[in-house]
């Protein structure tokens, strides 16, 4: 960011003794809400918004009683932790300033550009004893709450995540700013190496992928199908899991999960020996649970729901992908 001073003296107003001082680095979609979260936090103090438009921050960080900065180096001295949802090109930059400074970092996916550098600040943070926790935010939906201790082995899964074209976000592929999530709850689900991927995609309206789909193999023999798009004519987000007597469904349109499974004993197959269950569950505030949970990481010194090497390990697998896809349109234009 630019050089910036905050928009009036805080030094002495930082927050309540004992309560944890926080920073926000971008006044965008995302950092808006991480703001509103932030200060909404009980033992949590919004310190400042930061963002290169001194406008934009203040709008953000006024209603909010903090200051606004354009320069998120301003925050080094008065934060114990920060938020940081800038675009993408800048995580890398903006997290190791503070990680550097002994600030715990939460960041917004996707984690950073390159793989090299997600590595990178994930061993600075280890090293230096902070948290570092990715923004993969589906892992604190209610859905995945709900499922997470259903699975035990999945053989197939199948996501499928498309909407209309978004306007904002295009500056990465839908592959960084859409599959991602999916990639972290199919590698969060399954405990295996990726050993294979097949891929295609392919721009529509921006300047990279707007549509995608990968086929994933693992190591245990486990198959994910993953699609993504942001150019779709309607909205829909489900999830299919097929294990040894058991097929799991989600459907975030109907906010439910049904769950069929063989009953125990040894009755002849039919649908009487197939137990049906269905739970609905409310559009709860996952990014709020995120905060929370980031929030107290900090304070107990424990281990993020979403750690460095999370993020590291999605942002590997979706490299590939989009390695995959490249490949495989060089192979459709020489045909």
């Amino acid at each position: 960011m630019a050089p910036g001073t905050a928009t009036r003296e805080g030094a002495a107003q930082d927050g309540a003794e004992g309560a944890l001082r926080l920073g926000v680095v971008g006044a965008g979609h995302f950092g808006r809400y991480h703001a509103q979260k932030v200060a909404a936090i009980d033992g949590a103090t919004l310190v400042a918004v930061a963002d290169i438009d001194a406008e934009r921050a203040a709008a953000v960080a006024g209603p909010l009683g903090a200051d606004s900065v354009t320069d998120h180096r301003v925050l080094i001295d008065r934060v114990d932790a920060a938020s940081v949802a800038v675009p993408a090109a800048a995580h890398y930059a903006v997290v190791k300033d503070f990680l550097d400074a002994g600030i715990h970092v939460l960041v917004e996916k996707p984690f950073t550009e390159t793989v090299a550098t997600a590595r990178e600040l994930t061993a600075l943070a280890e090293a230096r004893g902070l948290v570092l926790q990715v923004g993969l935010i589906e892992r604190f939906s209610d859905a995945f709450q709900a499922i997470a201790p259903r699975i035990a082995r999945p053989l197939y899964i199948e996501t499928v995540r498309v909407s209309p074209f978004p306007q904002r976000n295009t500056d990465v592929s839908v592959v960084l700013d859409v599959m991602i999530h999916d990639i972290d709850i199919v590698l969060a689900l399954v405990d295996s190496p990726v050993t294979e991927i097949d891929a295609v995609g392919t721009p529509v309206f921006s300047g990279s992928e707007d549509i995608a789909n990968a086929r994933l193999k693992f190591a245990n023999g486990c198959v994910a199908n993953v699609t993504a798009s942001r150019v779709s004519l309607k909205t829909e987000r489900t999830l299919r899991i097929f294990q040894p007597d058991t097929y799991i469904k989600v459907d975030h349109g109907a906010r439910s999960v049904r769950i069929a499974r063989k009953k125990e004993g040894d009755a002849p197959p039919s649908m009487e020996s197939v137990a049906l269950e269905r739970m609905d569950f409310e559009q709860g505030d996952a990014l709020m649970r995120e905060v929370e949970a980031f929030v107290d990481t900090v304070r107990t010194g424990g281990v993020p729901e979403v750690t460095g090497a999370d993020g590291v390990r999605s942002l590997e697998v979706a490299h590939r992908i989009a390695a995959t896809m490249s490949e495989n349109r060089a192979r459709l234009d020489l045909s």
